[in-house]
């Protein structure tokens, strides 16, 4: 199902639709662009560390029901909820990609 809201995501791969525009978001579209760049890397050299983006795309999933309560029924507390997985998501992307700077940093050494 996917939200009918000026804000949706379809993180399987990667395409952004819709977004609601704004300097935050801006910001943070550009981080996921990154995001999907390293995790390329990742997947091209088939190591099998893919348990992390399965976990990520279902972070992400999981915040669905909230972004529709939110921005179709205007309710207020899933916005709030929103904004606390959307921090997650942020944080665990931000892991992967120090992981894959690692990586990255040891193939060419």
């Amino acid at each position: 199902m996917a939200l009918k809201g000026p804000f949706f995501l379809i993180f399987d791969g990667l395409d952004f639709q819709q977004f609601q525009k704004n300097a935050d978001f801006d910001c943070f579209s550009t981080f996921l662009i990154n995001l999907a760049k390293d995790l390329e890397i990742l997947n091209n050299q088939n190591i099998p560390k893919m348990k992390k983006l399965e976990e990520l795309k279902a972070l992400i999933a999981s915040l669905e029901p909230d972004f529709d309560k939110f921005y179709n029924k205007g309710n207020s507390a899933a916005g709030t909820r929103v904004r606390k997985g959307m921090q997650d998501v942020k944080n665990a992307a931000q892991a992967i990609r120090a992981e894959v700077q690692d990586l990255k940093n040891k193939e060419t050494k």
